[in-house]
């Protein structure tokens, strides 16, 4: 700038420029993320991704983390999550019509992590409940590694039109620029710096850095957005989150290449006697930035109104480039728009850690074979990773609306374009514990996760976002589980064609117990040109013949995986056994999509109507929860030899190795000559049929359909610790 920037000069570059903001570890790394694909229209780059639909509709998604506000005020970190992402969607012009959320936290047995985890999902579902936008999906995951330091993800997808998009750049010199919605207050000043350290004891002292939320104004705020884009009155649109007006305005000028002035003395407040460095980074929620031709600035303003909203004209578009802070006239501070949108990069080594060498190690001889596969499997369906989520999902209201054509408890959901029979399908997944034991293959199975859970419901997938949740990226270790992580997922996309439009980075997630997983969240969309023709795990009909497509188990006598490639890293080695060792099988990448596609097809033709993919907990856990969503009970009495493949393979290999790419499917047994011709060479067994009320495999497992259900359905948040110390 050639000389010393003053006091509000530096608030404005330490916001921008903080990691949560400027980006500056991750954005050599992101660059390695395809981005381009046949229905992309918009990008990384913009408030949101989009992805043509058909027949004029598009979707806009995206996913942000609210990591550190949740891990000290877990209502209002939540809530204010939700409000920030659907403004994320709301930027583009598109109608917010769903939710999902991706959630860690620590082991339940700690009083801390159950506190966490209550009011975070009781902030979910106060804001999302009222503002009148469905939850429909979502994961949550459990482990020491997320204790004190939770991950709160939520991702949102709306629907518009494409002729309607709306871009952030600000254009038009001598346009107004206009805040809509909540008046401004002290809440949220420095949320992203905040945001940007690791968490410590003295973060509890840091509640001040987290906003409150209001979800009714924020409705409000929705339709008159909406309002005033069906009008034609703006000429772009902008939402603020972290850092307020200042990244607002900064990135709108610099995508515009022009200069923008704020009057902090005209920006409507909730307190008195606040500074104009505390007004440009305040990040009080329910806030968006519009700018106006001159001649439509009133009626902008009456619509407000209309809407009960605070709305005032508070600058101007100018051609000198710079972000310039104006107060009762004079000016406070001035600093390039581009300088502030372009913080600096750090490219570091990426250095094997020491600990990959132990973790990876698993000596499987060494752990003794249960003798009670029926307890074993009742202790998988209860522990909390495994359990039922209906706890979680029955507090929010997921068919407001009107458009939830597959409710949540699916592998995806499914939303209908309201008035077509067109739809969209959306899942979110992360794979935290096979990252921290090999980065680069849990980032392609994390995204080969979702391929296959929108496949199990007939959705064609077609662009990820993500929200890369890591620890300290100045530490070695903190920065190759993140590059590592990314390769992983840019091989995926790649080869699965699902290119990455939108994301969000949070970094510096660990205290003084250590890092969190490295845990990359994907939120993957695909569409559908009939949502009528769905599957949905749950059993349907008694009589089924069930199938397990992909290539395991194989048939008898062809090469198996080893039995430490199916263990490593599973559900049950930790659950059951208090193991986190091993290397994960990585996947095969085109064969996840040979038979995700297959799936698919089948589904999508109408010839299928039951479908699961086989993941945590493998196989043994995704016919229990199958059998338990139907209300029928399964006989593995098919073409499968379990004497004899009990010759070759440990029980506990067998029901709950984690093996991919596999499927279950399930038909009527009229149409099994169908099936059989639709599935050709494919490899597949036929391993039972439907019917009863027990769940039984071989001389595994033999249990009533209300004994799995008990373990299955308890409440999350009734959890409790019995002898032993463990969560069973």
């Amino acid at each position: 700038m050639g000389r010393a920037p003053n006091y509000l000069e530096l608030s404005l570059f330490s916001v921008m420029w903080s990691e949560h903001c400027g980006y500056k570890n991750s954005r050599p790394l992101l660059k390695r993320f395809p981005n381009e694909g046949e229905r992309v229209v918009q990008g990384p780059g913009e408030n949101a991704g989009v992805v043509e639909v058909g027949d004029g509709w598009a979707v806009a998604f995206k996913m942000e983390s609210h990591n550190h506000p949740s891990a000290v005020e877990p209502y209002e970190g939540a809530a204010t999550g939700v409000g920030g992402i659907i403004r994320d969607i709301l930027a583009m012009g598109a109608r917010p019509v769903a939710l999902l959320d991706s959630l860690r936290f620590g082991p339940l047995e700690e009083e801390r992590s159950r506190y966490l985890f209550r009011e975070v999902v009781r902030g979910i579902g106060g804001y999302g409940n009222a503002v009148g936008v469905p939850t429909v999906g979502g994961e949550v995951e459990f482990a020491e590694a997320y204790s004190g330091n939770p991950l709160v993800n939520a991702m949102c997808v709306g629907v518009i039109r494409t002729e309607d998009l709306v871009r952030s750049s600000a254009t038009g010199e001598g346009n107004l620029v206009v805040l809509l919605g909540s008046k401004t207050g002290r809440d949220g000043i420095h949320g992203a710096t905040f945001a940007s350290d690791e968490l410590t004891e003295e973060s509890e002292s840091k509640r001040s850095n987290v906003q409150v939320g209001d979800p009714f104004c924020e409705k409000m705020l929705i339709e008159c957005c909406l309002k005033l884009l069906a009008e034609d009155l703006l000429v772009s649109l902008q939402d603020l989150g972290a850092a307020g007006i200042t990244s607002s305005a900064s990135e709108m000028a610099a995508k515009g290449g022009v200069g923008i002035e704020i009057e902090t003395d005209k920006v409507p407040l909730r307190e008195s006697g606040m500074e104009p460095w505390e007004v440009m980074i305040s990040e009080s929620q329910e806030r968006m930035l519009a700018v106006v031709e001159p001649h439509k600035a009133e009626e902008v303003l009456k619509l407000a109104e209309r809407y009960e909203l605070v709305g005032a004209l508070v600058g101007r578009v100018a051609g000198h480039g710079d972000l310039r802070v104006l107060h009762n006239g004079k000016v406070a501070g001035t600093v390039p728009a581009e300088h502030l949108a372009d913080a600096p990069v750090y490219e570091r080594d990426i250095v094997s850690p020491i600990y990959l060498d132990e973790v990876q190690e698993l000596a499987l001889d060494d752990i003794a074979e249960p003798e009670d596969f029926n307890a074993v499997l009742l202790k998988m369906l209860g522990h909390p990773n495994l359990r039922s989520r209906r706890s979680i999902f029955t507090q929010y209201d997921h068919q407001v609306g009107t458009d939830t054509v597959v409710l949540p408890g699916a592998d995806a959901a499914v939303m209908r374009i309201k008035g077509t029979n067109l739809g969209f399908a959306v899942t979110t997944d992360g794979r935290g514990r096979h990252c921290y034991l090999d980065p680069r293959g849990g980032g392609a199975a994390t995204v080969a996760e979702a391929y296959r859970n929108l496949s199990c419901v007939g959705a064609e997938p077609v662009a990820v976002t993500d929200c890369l949740n890591f620890g300290n990226p100045e530490k070695p270790d903190g920065y190759y589980q993140l590059a590592g992580c990314i390769e992983g997922m840019s091989e995926a996309c790649e080869t699965l064609g699902t290119p990455v439009v939108s994301g969000n980075v949070s970094l510096y997630n660990e205290t003084d117990r250590g890092a969190i997983y490295p845990t990359p969240t994907v939120g993957m969309v695909g569409i559908m040109k009939d949502v009528d023709s769905h599957a949905t795990p749950a059993f349907k009909r008694e009589g089924d013949m069930v199938v397990v497509l992909g290539k395991m188990p194989p048939i008898l006598g062809e090469p198996r995986p080893s039995a430490d490639d199916l263990l490593a890293g599973s559900e049950y080695l930790e659950i059951v056994h208090g193991e986190i060792a091993g290397l994960p099988r990585r996947p095969e990448l085109l064969a996840e999509k040979e038979i995700a596609d297959l799936v698919r097809g089948l589904v999508s033709s109408g010839l299928v109507d039951t479908a699961h993919d086989i993941s945590g907990g493998g196989e043994a856990v995704a016919l229990a929860e199958m059998a338990i969503g139907g209300g029928i009970g399964f006989d593995y009495d098919g073409e499968v030899d379990i004497g004899e493949l009990r010759q070759e393979m440990r029980g506990d290999v067998f029901l709950f190795g984690e093996t991919n790419p596999d499927f279950i499917v399930a038909v009527p047994e009229e149409r099994w000559d169908e099936l059989q011709h639709a599935l050709g060479g494919v490899a597949y067994d036929w391993i039972g049929t439907t019917g009863g009320n027990r769940l039984r495999i071989g001389d595994l497992i033999d249990l009533d359909l209300d004994e799995l259900g008990e373990a299955h359905e308890r409440d999350l948040f009734e959890a409790h610790v019995p002898e032993g110390g463990h969560i069973g």
